[in-house]
């Protein structure tokens, strides 16, 4: 990525002196906290924050809501920099990308356009921050570059239509990856690549096949790549020019390849639900090879975390425990629907599909639930976002909340 959050670049320019460094650490709040999350599932889209510090239980009221807003309906979550917040949802049969003020709440633009909701379901993708852009895909495939500051449209185009790729059944998913030069989406067969300054057209692939998922860049042997979960299964090609690098074919029913692939090393971890269930792949040489492949954990399509050799995530309703090495399940607690998870400060803050927020002990042990509350009502497939110790939650029917999670 070429973002570098701006609470990083003012540490760097402060390490020359003692006293100043002392300074960003205060002013900073470097006892956890303070940790960006600028494009979906975080820094590293894995789903893993690095802030510490937070509550681990709630007081009996639950945590305080600090803040509540009306976004329209959809499935996207939150994008954080700099204490502005960029989400989208559907109005009235327009698609609008907002940004508020993370603390308050406060809208500080909009920009709307016109897009059908979609069974009345809305956006699905999450906003990407780079520099001073705002990237967003809609569930038609149209795609926009915004100015962060103020909402201007920098480029637009109907990027589905331009490339001729076929849309799938329930919209497109894929939030946008910036990789260099390059805004990367998960769109036909094998993904799509515009110039992030321009919008023009980098390269393409075959029309369809498009996943729900949203890519991943990952490094190996010295070599980038960038991952696809697509209808047909695990692509990886070049980032420069598209090129496809291996495959390897993963169909399942419904063509619904929705969670994003999760890499350590040499090794990947795919997982789909309709009972597909989920594969750990070698990827050193040529051809992906399984190393082991079960139903253990079965990701309709929030993606499991990786913590210290073991996934955490939602197996068909069921929040569970899995050994990355083996695929062998270590504990079950059902009742997650199709609610979502992220990590942090060694614990799981999972959000279930009905709305209740739970804190879990994130280790392999046992499951061990440190706090619950009712937070929100309605659908709630989409995961949380934690940055600087205030937790934001969103309903599909509209409702984002903002609950503080600061430990005292």
């Amino acid at each position: 990525m070429t973002f570098t959050p701006l609470h990083n670049r003012r540490c760097s320019l402060m390490r020359t002196g003692t006293a100043l460094s002392a300074l960003c650490m205060s002013v900073l709040g470097i006892a956890g906290l303070a940790a960006e999350w600028y494009q979906w599932r975080g820094p590293q889209r894995n789903g893993i924050s690095s802030e510490t510090g937070i509550l681990s239980q709630f007081p009996a009221t639950g945590p305080r809501r600090v803040w509540s807003a009306r976004v329209g309906v959809g499935y996207s979550s939150v994008a954080i920099r700099d204490n502005r917040l960029y989400t989208m949802g559907n109005v009235d049969g327009q698609d609008v990308v907002y940004c508020l003020e993370a603390n308050t709440g406060r809208v500080l633009w909009q920009h709307r356009y016109p897009c059908p909701p979609g069974d009345y379901s809305g956006p699905r993708a999450t906003p990407t921050l780079d520099g001073s852009a705002v990237y967003t895909l809609s569930r038609e495939g149209h795609a926009f570059a915004l100015n962060a500051d103020n909402g201007r449209v920098l480029w637009s185009k109907d990027l589905a239509r331009e490339v001729g790729a076929e849309k799938p059944r329930w919209g497109f998913a894929s939030s946008p990856l910036v990789e260099g030069s390059l805004v990367i989406y998960n769109v036909g067969r094998a993904g799509t690549a515009v110039d992030k300054r321009t919008g023009r057209i980098v390269w393409r692939s075959q029309p369809s096949g498009a996943g729900y998922s949203s890519p991943v860049a990952h490094t190996l042997n010295g070599q980038r790549f960038i991952a696809l979960f697509t209808t047909y299964g695990l692509v990886a090609v070049s980032p420069a020019n598209g090129r496809i690098l291996w495959q390897f074919r993963w169909e399942t029913q419904y063509d619904i390849n929705a969670a994003d692939p999760v890499f350590q090393g040499d090794t990947v971890f795919i997982s789909s639900n309709y009972n597909k269930g989920g594969a750990l792949l070698r990827i050193g040489g040529g051809t992906p090879t399984v190393i082991w492949q079960n139903r253990n954990m079965r990701n309709h399509f929030n993606t499991s975390v990786l913590i210290n050799g073991f996934l955490y995530g939602n197996d068909e309703n069921t929040l569970k425990c899995i050994d990355w090495r083996t695929g062998a399940e270590r504990w079950r607690m059902r009742g997650m629907d199709k609610g979502g998870l992220i990590a942090a400060d060694g614990k799981l803050i999972c959000l279930t599909g009905r709305g209740a927020l739970m804190l879990v002990q994130a280790t392999p042990e046992k499951y061990t639930e440190l706090a619950s509350a009712q937070v929100l009502r309605g659908t709630t497939w989409t995961p949380p976002v934690l940055t600087n110790g205030l937790l934001y939650c969103r309903s599909q029917e509209g409702e984002l909340i903002c609950l503080d999670l600061r430990g005292r």
